[in-house]
């Protein structure tokens, strides 16, 4: 399985620097908009099938980065995905998947800080999510969770 941390990052260095900055570490980043995720374990979920669908070559995307993506955002469609899961234009705020880099990511090179209380799920993101379309006898956690591995059925 690939090496992540999901972290959540906030400050003014632009999407490119930051991708910049940890591929210059020597790995990757997926960003995505805090708005769109569920929790650590909504990430961490779609990389554990991100990785799966490459060993068992389902995979739709050529990278496990938008193949990440694709699990994250619950999407079969990798146009809708990467539209679902970006940043938008001008947030300070993003949740960065980083692979391959263990230990401390170095934020602050780049003007950047942690902040991982904008991975939590929060009543407003369960509305934004539609997680509150099942019902309350399940936790909204593990419906995210279910929303991920769903996007397996999706794509055959």
């Amino acid at each position: 399985m690939s090496k992540v941390q999901v972290i959540g990052i906030c400050g003014n260095a632009s999407f490119e620097d930051i991708i910049k900055h940890f591929t210059g570490l020597g790995g990757d980043v997926v960003l995505m908009d805090p708005m769109m995720v569920g929790g650590k374990d909504h990430i961490l979920s779609a990389v554990m099938h991100a990785d799966r669908a490459f060993e068992q070559g389902t995979n739709r995307s050529k990278t496990i980065l938008t193949e990440t993506l694709l699990y994250a955002a619950c999407e079969r469609q990798i146009g809708k995905a990467l539209k679902k899961m970006h940043p938008k234009e001008g947030c300070r705020e993003m949740v960065a998947a980083i692979f391959n880099i263990e230990g401390d990511p170095q934020l602050e090179r780049i003007g950047m800080k942690r902040c991982d209380d904008i991975i939590a799920l929060t009543p407003n993101k369960i509305k934004l999510l539609g997680l509150d379309d099942y019902g309350t006898n399940v936790p909204y956690e593990d419906i995210i969770l279910e929303k991920v591995s769903m996007v397996d059925l999706m794509k055959q």
